[in-house]
């Protein structure tokens, strides 16, 4: 078993750097839009980048089992893995067939179920987050924290796919736009990016997939910040279509959570 070591984490940015390259060659470039079943759209780029990585990873890692958007889980059929990649090839699609620059790369490696290394990369700005388990979250290599903060009342609180929750969850928006110093409507990873950098301190997410939100557990985490459920619960691969609440502090977290009680 390849265990998640420096030389696996060579691998993680090198994939990095290969994806974000391949979206950058389609961003702001003419893109055919298709719509999958849930209307979510998708592009040429989404599924270039994709193959190019799930390319890599059965090329490095042949006895992984891998889950993407895009193309759902490699065949393994013939293999047991206790290792599973996760990806999101371009997240924030609409962002990016728009020209706005903060749409995501998302990538996670799990352990038996667990998250022990993700990336979140934001190709158009040049910043790539890696979370290490036990170890640390870096971005561009130099490491990175969450903030220190532990009051709801004085925290930066970010929210996400905010006419979803005005359509299927209006209390639990009207009990969050009531907390907080400062609250900003927002969409996509790179919120919790700005989390483990130290930046912002909560942010309320919604309607997300496993190959959204494995990544930002995993740099959030290493970065001393919180990841769950809005039940508190730790997020899995089976977790499905999930709401999720990133939080600086454990202290945070367990007040935010109760602000997203129904």
């Amino acid at each position: 078993m390849i265990e998640v070591n420096d030389a696996v984490v060579a691998h993680v940015n090198r994939l990095a750097a290969l994806a974000g390259e391949t979206a950058m060659g389609y961003f702001r470039n003419p893109l055919e839009v298709e719509l999958k079943d849930d209307e979510s759209p998708v592009t040429q780029a989404d599924k270039a980048v994709e193959v190019c990585v799930r390319t890599y990873l059965q090329k490095h890692f042949p006895d992984d089992g891998i889950v993407g958007e895009e193309f759902g889980q490699l065949d393994q059929s013939n293999k047991v893995s206790d290792n599973v990649w996760s990806i999101d090839p371009i997240d924030g699609t609409r962002s990016f067939l728009s020209g706005h620059p903060l749409f995501g790369f998302l990538l996670a490696r799990l352990h038996k179920g667990v998250p022990e290394v993700g990336v979140i990369g934001m190709p158009a700005l040049g910043e790539t987050l890696v979370g290490r388990r036990r170890v640390g979250t870096t971005l561009n290599g130099r490491q990175v924290f969450s903030s220190s903060q532990t009051s709801l009342d004085s925290a930066i609180v970010f929210i996400n796919e905010g006419e979803k929750l005005i359509a299927e969850c209006p209390e639990v928006l009207s009990n969050i736009l009531k907390v907080g110093h400062t609250r900003r409507f927002s969409y996509d990873c790179y919120p919790h990016a700005l989390l483990a950098m130290g930046q912002v301190d909560v942010v309320v997410d919604y309607d997300l997939q496993p190959y959204d939100y494995l990544p930002i557990v995993a740099v959030v985490e290493a970065a001393g910040g919180v990841v769950t459920d809005w039940q508190g619960n730790p997020l899995t691969l089976s977790s499905g279509g999930t709401a999720i609440v990133s939080a600086a502090t454990p202290e945070l977290h367990a007040q935010i959570l109760s602000e997203l009680e129904i």
